[in-house]
């Protein structure tokens, strides 16, 4: 049994092609108006992306530019093709979102410029340090008046250096700065918390004594003859002197004495 095909006019089958001819043009039109959107908006994506302390999603950056997200995710994606290769800056999709970092190719350079020189603390800057630590907050004066010296330099490293900061004003007369340990001073010193602290071992009311000067040996000699001078002071007479009119007499009854 056999079927009869349709017999499809001339003028059919150009009607028929046209959609398709203009399904592709518009296609390409729209892929065309995505890149220059794409390139128009490239240098201000690249600008969010190097002063944003985050990375940024690809809907944040549509938002901000003001661009649909495909003309956004073709930005990126152009960007990254820029910053591949032997790079020291490279773009990266963490979190989430896109943000540019430096490569690790270049990692050495940075650390170095970055992290603090390693240089250890000076005696009075730890003694200024464990005081802070103790007794925060704590004012520059209190501090100098167990330390004994002016603290204004050690002070001054402390905070550069960025192991105390300010705590405010002393509700006193002059208010003064009052200081305190930071978390750097924690992660320095490998403590989770101010509590973690060595303990100071003083009864109430006692004061702190330090002898910082004496040897173990010396400290242990010097506290009995500490004792003996307090209990039993030794007592010398000092001559008077005389006045000028006696000193005149005793040499006139030399004379006296003399000529008899």
């Amino acid at each position: 049994m056999q079927t009869e095909e349709p017999i499809i006019a001339p003028d059919e089958t150009v009607a028929s092609a046209e959609p398709v001819e203009t399904t592709e043009a518009s296609a390409h039109d729209e892929a065309q108006e995505l890149h220059l959107a794409a390139q128009r908006i490239a240098p201000a994506v690249e600008a969010l992306l190097f002063v944003a302390s985050e990375p940024l999603e690809t809907k944040r950056l549509a938002k901000l530019t003001g661009e649909d997200e495909k003309a956004v995710a073709l930005a990126l994606q152009e960007l990254s093709e820029q910053y591949g290769g032997n790079r020291g800056v490279v773009l990266r999709e963490v979190a989430g979102g896109y943000r540019l970092a430096t490569s690790s190719l270049v990692r050495d350079v940075v650390e170095a410029y970055l992290l603090p020189p390693k240089t250890s603390l000076s005696t009075p800057a730890l003694e200024t340090l464990a005081i802070v630590a103790h007794m925060q907050p704590v004012t520059k004066s209190e501090i100098e008046a167990i330390r004994g010296v002016n603290s204004d330099s050690v002070v001054n490293t402390l905070q550069d250096r960025g192991l105390i900061g300010e705590a405010g004003r002393k509700d006193v007369v002059g208010r003064p700065m009052t200081y305190k340990t930071t978390p750097l001073f924690l992660e320095s010193f490998g403590l989770n918390s101010i509590d973690d602290l060595p303990q100071l071992e003083l009864e109430p009311g006692q004061p702190l004594e330090l002898n910082l000067l004496l040897p173990p040996g010396a400290q242990a000699d010097a506290a009995p003859q500490a004792a003996e001078a307090v209990d039993s002071p030794e007592e010398t007479e000092q001559p008077i002197a005389e006045t000028p009119d006696e000193a005149v007499e005793s040499d006139a009854a030399s004379a006296d004495t003399s000529n008899a």
